[in-house]
């Protein structure tokens, strides 16, 4: 039976949180005081932030979500912890002023976690429209509130448009032919369902690459959605204000899983981890020594075992920091 013949079905029975051992290892040095704040900068279905107020009893969390159906699952669960949970409908691209608007305000995070892309909860939806293996609606958003659809942008953007998304966001070899056929059919009838796009997807990618590149829609399926839900531009931003929002002695861990976002997130922290200063300067100044440490060396990936009993977590990459001094964005 499917998630959504079964509504009901608490959160902790339909979601796995990746590499959730080691999120909770690397973040709970940094909540060990009374009162110390824990952000989930993407709450989803709450198992991360689960597991980390029960590993860390002194602390409270945050849980943002621009989802309201993960929002309102994530709260059930979370609810035993009383006022240690306080959820939060809002993009995560600005921690600073979702702690500024908190009864009372908060001006810092000890720990902040982002575990990136789509939420089991979204792909399992079948009216969301995220999973290419089932005929659905081309919806994609993880606000459904509000924007455009995956509908909206096959049938509105132009062929060079969708061509650019397709090669940038989804890394597809066969971007061209995709997005001329696209054009091509929706003057015929406009994409209502992912089953039609499917189908046109088996047609246009050659059949040695499908066999070799595993299903044809996986890349269109993804870059349709970081299209919809803006999610690189959002990440970068959030990357950036959750830094600003870290304390000293703070703790940040990212879980990404595609390489764009990873290298968003590479980047953030190695430019933090850096020093600023000419590499020749005999003495570097401390506003130019680095303000960040690296907790893991390059990326971490989930175990063979993890793997083998969750394949959701085959991609992911986790990289993890703590900030060592303020810096001037902290005034």
């Amino acid at each position: 039976m499917t998630d959504d013949q079964m509504p009901d079905r608490p959160a902790s029975e339909r979601h796995v949180p990746v590499m959730l051992e080691r999120c909770v290892e690397l973040l709970a040095p940094a909540l060990q005081r009374e009162g110390a704040v824990f952000v989930d900068g993407t709450l989803g279905m709450g198992g991360h932030t689960e597991a980390v107020l029960e590993a860390c009893p002194q602390a409270r969390a945050i849980g943002i979500d621009r989802d309201p159906q993960a929002l309102e699952l994530a709260s059930g669960r979370l609810a035993r912890f009383g006022d240690r949970f306080t959820p939060v409908h809002a993009v995560s691209d600005d921690v600073p002023a979702v702690l500024a608007e908190l009864d009372p305000p908060l001006r810092r995070a000890d720990a902040i976690l982002f575990d990136l892309g789509v939420s089991s909860l979204q792909l399992d939806e079948v009216d969301r429209g995220f999973a290419y293996r089932t005929d659905a609606p081309l919806d994609m958003r993880m606000d459904q509130s509000t924007g455009l659809t995956a509908a909206d942008v096959l049938n509105t953007y132009d062929a060079r448009a969708l061509e650019r998304i397709l090669r940038e966001f989804g890394e597809e070899r066969f971007a061209r032919p995709i997005a001329r056929r696209i054009v091509r059919e929706r003057e015929r009838e406009p994409f209502t369902t992912s089953g039609r796009l499917v189908e046109l997807l088996h047609d246009v990618v050659p059949a040695a690459s499908q066999r070799s590149g595993g299903h044809p829609a996986k890349r269109t399926f993804q870059a349709l959605r970081i299209e919809v839900n803006a999610e690189l531009s959002v990440w970068s931003d959030a990357l950036v204000h959750a830094l600003s929002a870290l304390s000293v002695g703070g703790r940040i861990v990212v879980l990404s899983y595609h390489s764009l976002e990873d290298r968003i997130t590479k980047r953030g922290l190695a430019a933090g981890a850096t020093s600023s200063a000419p590499p020749d300067l005999p003495i570097v100044p401390p506003e130019q020594q680095p303000w960040l440490t690296l907790l893991v060396r390059g990326a971490e990936q989930a175990s063979e075992a993890e793997i083998a009993a969750n394949p959701r977590s085959a991609s992911v990459r986790l990289r993890a920091a703590e900030r060592t001094r303020p810096t001037p964005d902290q005034a």
